[in-house]
């Protein structure tokens, strides 16, 4: 997975298409009503394969609808998250600068303690190898 920028910009892309398919969703599968006393509704011919409505049953536009707004909602926490996570939101430039060398003194530290390793390593195979080296066949 990429960086929490990549990931953000992934998630931003995601929300507008969602935006897009729900929009599209709305247009194809609305019914179409006379909202006022001098509303008409255009009969508009057009191939009879492609409609340009084609509604759906009250019941299931309104499911769609609540299911496309909790995807919505979804990603729209998910991008939040990744906001959240960012550096340098809630942390000054010094706070950063302090982090950054609290970690060098952790990486030095951890150094420190694998070259500790190494020689304790390096000195036990000299103790085997000498240990070895004696042992005589009876």
């Amino acid at each position: 997975m990429g960086d929490r920028l990549t990931q953000l910009q992934d998630a931003a892309d995601q929300l507008a298409q969602q935006f897009v398919a729900c929009l599209h969703y709305v247009h194809r599968r609305h019914d179409l009503e006379i909202l006022g006393p001098n509303d008409k509704v255009r009969d508009v011919k057009q191939e009879e394969n492609q409609k340009e409505v084609d509604p759906l049953p009250a019941d299931e536009f309104r499911a769609g609808m609540v299911e496309l707004s909790r995807d919505l909602i979804i990603k729209e926490q998910q991008i939040e998250v990744l906001i959240s996570s960012l550096p340098g939101l809630d942390n000054s430039e010094k706070d950063q600068e302090r982090y950054i060398k609290e970690l060098e003194d952790d990486l030095k530290v951890a150094e420190a303690q694998r070259q500790e390793a190494i020689k304790e390593k390096d000195q036990i195979l000299a103790e085997l190898d000498t240990v070895i080296r004696s042992i005589r066949r009876p």
